[in-house]
């Protein structure tokens, strides 16, 4: 485990200048739902026997698409990047025979500085296909917060309460069900995901005249960085542009800065059209960092 953390911090301070992995986080991917540790995760040692590199395919709800990780000591990104990434390709081969699908996409996702990693994806085929963007702004000296717009209130998720949970759930996928990427989750699995959390007091509903419409969830994969984080924001299509998602995100903001937050941030995928980057500058948000990322459809093996 140490040893892939370093190779992953290397990595990551190469791609967006601070390390953005923990060993939780490692622990939490080997153990993750349909990923097999022996067939799925791939070591690359170099003669020392030091790891130098570590790769893995994700699935978090065994449906759709994949995701490819490579995680490289940027000194040796130039041969060790390569074969692994060759290997991880044919296990998705593998894994799409397993399903009994004729093929699978994967995307994999390249930071600015990763020219050399774009190139080498490029080579085998992928294609660009999205953009994300990566905001932040400061927590110290909130502005004093404007008055919500009327009707609209904002309130804590009730943890304890199954039909609040199950209302969370149903407003997150209605509303990103006109997105192009979305793939339903059940609730059943969703709140297996999510288990049983610490920081339910940073997830939030937002109400219209008494009816839920927005939901905001929060991540605590930013903490090392004193980060609040905004997981996902939803509102419900008929109640956009009304100001709901903004009374969410400063709320939010008020939590993180409650306890300590110096910042927040958030991922903005820029294909989304239900999330505009108006809304974000709007509660004072900057694009900090972007990522590409690009797809290939493999076969399977056999075919």
């Amino acid at each position: 485990m140490p040893a892939i953390l370093a190779v992953v911090h290397a990595a990551d301070t190469f791609a967006i200048g601070h390390p953005d992995f923990d060993a939780e986080d490692v622990a939490a991917s080997l153990t993750a739902p349909y990923f097999d540790p022996a067939r799925d995760s791939w070591l690359a040692v170099d003669p020392e026997g030091d790891v130098v590199g570590w790769a893995t395919v994700d699935n978090p709800t065994g449906v759709g698409r994949e995701f490819v990780e490579i995680y490289v000591d940027p000194v040796r990104a130039a041969t060790v990047r390569a074969p692994l990434l060759a290997r991880q390709l044919d296990r998705v081969a593998e894994r799409a025979a397993e399903r009994g699908l004729p093929s699978l996409t994967v995307r994999c996702a390249v930071f600015a500085p990763e020219r050399d990693w774009e190139r080498s994806l490029r080579e085998v085929g992928f294609t660009l296909v999205k953009r994300y963007v990566r905001m932040s702004g400061p927590l110290t000296d909130l502005p004093e917060q404007p008055a919500r717009p009327s009707g609209v209130t904002v309130r804590q998720v009730r943890p304890d309460d199954e039909a609040d949970l199950r209302e969370f759930h149903r407003i997150t996928e209605t509303a990103f069900a006109d997105t192009a990427d979305h793939e339903p989750v059940s609730y059943e699995r969703w709140r297996a995901r999510i288990g049983d959390l610490n920081a339910w007091d940073e997830w939030f509903v937002a109400e219209v005249d008494g009816v839920a419409v927005g939901a905001l969830q929060s991540s605590d994969q930013a903490l090392d960085q004193q980060q609040g984080w905004v997981k996902s924001l939803s509102v419900l299509s008929a109640y956009r542009r009304r100001g709901v998602g903004a009374a969410l995100l400063r709320r939010a903001f008020a939590r993180y800065a409650e306890k300590g937050r110096q910042s927040v941030g958030l991922g903005v995928d820029l294909t989304n059209p239900t999330a505009p980057l108006s809304l974000y500058e709007s509660v004072g948000l900057r694009e900090i960092l972007w990522t590409d990322m690009y797809e290939l459809s493999v076969p399977a093996a056999g075919v």
